[in-house]
C-alpha cells in the first residue's frame, strides 16, 4: 500500500502600500503572530512619500518599489509577479489578520482542489472610532457576513487566489489608476471564464481605515457606484448578491418612496402615512444590520446611523441612473484594458527567481 502524503500550500503575501507607514506597521506585526506564516511577505510600495519602505525592510518583508505611481492595481500584479507560492493572498495595508485567518484560507484550498480563489471579511470590531469609520466598517461586515458562500466577485483587501489562475486572467485591470472596484472587475472576469470564488465568513480581517462622513460619500459615489454601475452594465449583468441584491434595491425604492412622500406632504398631506409606512418598511428590511450595530454600539448608535443609512439608498441608487445615462452616452466604447501586460511581467520575474 503506498500513502501518498499531501504537500501543504504555500502562500505569498501580497500587500501593496502608497504612505501608510503606520498602519502597515500593524498589518506586518499581526503576520508576524499568524499561527500559519506565510511562506513569503511582499510588500509593493506604490513610490510612497512617507517611511513605508523602511518600515517593511525593518520588519522583515521583501520589498518591491513600483517604478511610479500608477495604484494599488498595478502593484498587487507586480507583487504576484514576484512571489514564488502557488497561492497569493492579498491583504491591504490597513487591515490586520486574525491568527487563524492565513491557516483557514490554507485549509479550505488543500480540502478543496477544486477551489480557484477564496475571500473573507471585516469583523465586526472595527478599530477606528467615530460614528462614519464604525457605520461603514460594521456595514461592510455585515454585507460579506450575509452573501452568497458561492461568490459572484473578489475581494482584495482579503482574498485568496491560486498563482496559475492570476496569472491566466491577466490580474488586476490597472486603468483603475487609484483604490476602486479593481478587484469586482477582476472577480467578474474570473466568474465569466469559469472558475469559483468561495466566500468565507470565518476568513477575518481587522480594518484600521477611520472614515470621515464626507470621505465616504466621495468613495461611495465615486469609486464604488459609478465605476461598478459601468461594469455591470458592460457585462449585462446585476448579481443577486451583496451591495447590489435585490433586497438592497428595494429598500433603495422604499427610500425614495418615503423622501418623495415627505416632500409633496406640504401640498397632499395623506402622504405622510405612505412616508411613514415606507420608511418603516425599509427599517425592517435592515432590521439585521441594526440589530448589529447596536449589539455593537449600542441602541443610541443604531439610531444615529439611520440618517447614514438612509443617505446611502439615496445617493447610491442616483449614482447608479447617472451612471446608466453617462453608460449609454459618454462611456459606451471603453479603452483598452493594461491588464494583459502581467504575463510578460510574470515570465521575467519568474526568470528572476530561477
Amino acid at each position: 500500500m503506498i500513502l501518498i502524503t499531501q504537500v501543504p500550500v504555500a502562500i505569498s503575501v501580497v500587500i501593496p502600500v502608497f504612505n501608510g507607514s503606520p498602519f502597515l506597521a500593524r498589518c506586518l506585526d499581526s503576520l508576524k503572530r499568524s499561527k500559519l506564516r506565510p511562506a513569503e511577505c511582499i510588500v509593493v510600495d506604490d513610490c510612497s512619500t512617507d517611511d513605508s519602505c523602511a518600515v517593511a525592510e525593518a520588519m522583515g518583508a521583501t520589498v518591491i518599489q513600483s517604478e511610479r505611481h500608477r495604484g494599488p492595481a498595478a502593484a498587487r500584479n507586480l507583487g504576484a509577479c514576484h512571489a514564488t507560492s502557488d497561492l497569493l493572498v492579498f491583504i491591504d495595508a490597513d487591515v490586520c489578520v486574525h491568527r487563524d485567518t492565513l491557516s483557514r484560507i490554507r485549509a479550505r484550498f488543500e480540502g478543496e482542489p477544486e477551489l480557484d480563489a477564496l475571500i473573507g471579511s471585516y469583523d465586526e470590531c472595527p478599530a477606528a472610532p467615530g460614528i462614519a469609520s464604525q457605520y461603514k466598517n460594521l456595514l461592510n461586515h455585515y454585507v460579506h457576513q450575509h452573501g452568497h458562500s458561492n461568490a459572484t466577485t473578489f475581494w482584495s483587501a482579503c482574498g485568496a487566489i491560486r498563482r496559475e489562475v492570476f496569472l491566466a486572467q491577466g490580474g488586476f485591470d490597472e486603468s483603475y489608476g487609484r483604490p476602486a472596484i479593481e478587484d469586482i472587475s477582476f472577480g467578474y472576469r474570473l466568474r465569466r471564464a469559469g472558475y469559483r470564488i468561495a466566500l468565507d465568513r470565518s476568513v477575518q480581517v481587522k480594518h484600521w481605515k477611520q472614515w470621515t462622513v464626507a470621505e465616504l460619500v466621495r468613495c461611495d459615489i465615486f469609486d464604488r457606484a459609478l465605476p461598478w454601475t459601468r461594469l455591470m452594465l458592460e457585462y449585462g449583468q446585476i448579481p443577486n448578491d451583496l451591495n447590489v441584491a435585490v433586497v438592497e434595491r428595494v429598500c433603495a425604492l422604499f427610500a425614495w418612496v418615503s423622501v418623495a412622500c415627505l416632500a409633496a406632504v406640504p401640498w397632499y398631506p395623506a402622504l405622510l402615512a405612505t412616508a411613514c409606512v415606507a420608511a418603516a418598511a425599509n427599517l425592517a428590511f435592515n432590521r439585521g444590520f441594526f440589530g448589529l450595530l447596536a449589539a455593537r454600539r449600542g441602541w443610541p448608535f443604531a439610531a444615529a446611523a439611520v440618517p447614514l443609512h438612509f443617505a446611502y439608498y439615496l445617493y447610491s441608487s442616483l449614482t447608479f441612473a447617472a451612471g446608466t445615462v453617462l453608460y449609454f452616452f459618454v462611456w459606451r466604447w471603453r479603452p483598452a484594458l493594461r491588464y494583459s501586460e502581467l504575463a510578460e511581467r510574470a515570465g521575467g520575474a519568474s526568470a528572476q527567481h530561477t
